[in-house]
Parts: C-alpha cells; sequence; structure tokens
C-alpha cells in the first residue's frame, strides 16, 4: 500500500519555526495575523484558551494546540506560576491553496497522551526547548516538524477527520485512488480506472467518495491540479511549462480550470498573491 502523505509531502512541505520556550504568565494574546499556523506544545500547567467565538477551552494537563490557519487566540494562565509552553509557527507550502492545512478543522486539542508513540519526541522537545545548548533553534524547527506529522497520521488513524480529503485519506480503500491522484496528476483518470484502484464497483466508487470527501473524483482531482499550480506559480516557473506537468492540454484549458476553481485568472491570481 502506498504512503498517504509521501505525496502531499512531497509536494506541500511544512515548515515550523519555534518563537517561544518558556513559561507563560496571565494573559498573552496571538493575533492570528498574516499566513502563518502555529503549534502550541504545553508541558505542564492550567490554560484556559479563548478564541473570537465560541466557549473557553480549559487545559489541565500536558497537550496540544493545532492551528493549521491563522486565528486569533488568547491564553490565560496563573498570574505568577502560568504555564510552560513551545511554540511554533507554521508554514505551509502553497499558502491558503495548501490542501493539508484546507482539510484540517480549524484548531485540534490534544492531550499528549493521546499521541504516546511521540513521547521520545515529545521528550527530546521539551529537553531542548528549556535549556540553551547550541543548535537548539535547528533542532527544535525539525522536531516540530515531526510532532505536525504524527498529529496528522494520529487524526486520519483514529477517524478524527470529518468530511475532506483526509477523510478519504483515512478510509482503507479511497485512499487508494487518493494516492493515485496525488502521485500521478497528469494521468486522465476515468472514474472506472479510480475505482480499479480502490478495488470497489464504479457505483459503490463514486457514491462513497462523494460521500467521504464531499465531492466527484473528477472535481477533487482538478482541485489538486489547480493546487500544484498555484504551487508553481508561487514558486515562479512559467506558466506554460506547468500545463503539461497537470495534465493540461493548453495554456488556454488550464486557465479556464483555474479560473472555474479559483475565480480568477492565474495572471489575477498570481498578482493578489505577490501584493
Amino acid at each position: 500500500m502506498g504512503d498517504r502523505l509521501a505525496a502531499l509531502l512531497d509536494k506541500f512541505s511544512i515548515t515550523a519555526r519555534v518563537f517561544h520556550t518558556g513559561t507563560l504568565c496571565g494573559i498573552n494574546r496571538l493575533s492570528g495575523e498574516g499566513d502563518l499556523g502555529q503549534l502550541h506544545l504545553i508541558r505542564q500547567g492550567t490554560v484556559e484558551v479563548n478564541h473570537n467565538s465560541g466557549p473557553a477551552l480549559k487545559i489541565t494537563e500536558p497537550s496540544l494546540l493545532f492551528y493549521p490557519r491563522p486565528l486569533a487566540h488568547r491564553f490565560v494562565t496563573d498570574s505568577e506560576s502560568g504555564a510552560d509552553f513551545a511554540c511554533a509557527n507554521l508554514s505551509f507550502d502553497g499558502g491558503s491553496g495548501n490542501p493539508i492545512a484546507a482539510a484540517l478543522p480549524d484548531f485540534v486539542c490534544l492531550p499528549l497522551s493521546a499521541i504516546s508513540d511521540s513521547k521520545n519526541v515529545l521528550d527530546l522537545i521539551f529537553e531542548e526547548a528549556f535549556a540553551q545548548n547550541c543548535g537548539r533553534q535547528a533542532i527544535l524547527d525539525r522536531l516540530f516538524e515531526v510532532i505536525v506529522i504524527r498529529v496528522l497520521r494520529h487524526l486520519m488513524e483514529e477517524g478524527l477527520t470529518q468530511v475532506g480529503m483526509l477523510s478519504g485519506m483515512a478510509h482503507p480503500r479511497l485512499r487508494l485512488a487518493l494516492i493515485a491522484i496525488h502521485e500521478q496528476p497528469a494521468h486522465e483518470w476515468t472514474l472506472e480506472e479510480l475505482a480499479h484502484q480502490a478495488g470497489m464497483s464504479r457505483s459503490v466508487f463514486a457514491r462513497s467518495f462523494r460521500d467521504q470527501i464531499g465531492t466527484t473524483p473528477a472535481a477533487y482531482l482538478q482541485r489538486w491540479r489547480i493546487s500544484l499550480v498555484q504551487r508553481a506559480l508561487k514558486e515562479g516557473l512559467p506558466f506554460k511549462l506547468v500545463v503539461e506537468e497537470v495534465g493540461y492540454g493548453s495554456e488556454a484549458a488550464l486557465s479556464r480550470a483555474f479560473k472555474a476553481c479559483v475565480g480568477c485568472s492565474p495572471r489575477q491570481w498570481l498578482k493578489q498573491q505577490l501584493s
């Protein structure tokens, strides 16, 4: 069986940059501006987490808070004893077009005990975070990236994703069709071929795909291709070189598909991103 995350992470990597390690006391606000996500690891202490809407979340055990997309939040801790944090900004390759970030909820809260297979990594993070060893920034950044991947794996394996791409990746059969699309985006996949990849009948596959992922296989393939185009354009690749890579016969055909999916032309979209 193919690796569910390999093609996704190869095309759309996740980069972490640790920006805080230590105790937070009292009220601390994070604006949620820009295009960065965040991951907070709480080693000890009681923390009240507030967002702009909804009830406050009270954390009383070692936990993580994962924000795939910018979201303003506020931490309230004891003004004297506080709580021990290690925090990183997360950059998702492709920005708002990153299919991993787009498939996740606004935030995920998990006790660290839920990812017990990551105990050694977490122990090393906290060891580095609360020491002053040389090279600690580079080590912490890489270890945070490992934890993000472990969280993605946990969400899929435990069935904690709802409708969407990651929900499909958790399905024992649909994942095979998704892996095929991710690994060979230029192929002109038919419904029959994808159903065969999944080991399902055409009708059952089509119905299951829509129920689990929330769209049709053809629409998903187009969205994946356009995500790859957006990534390539942001990297500065000429539009004409991208056409063949994602399986469109001409620049005009790709432009039409791009506008149908995004709402504007590739040139207009890139101008908006650069501004």
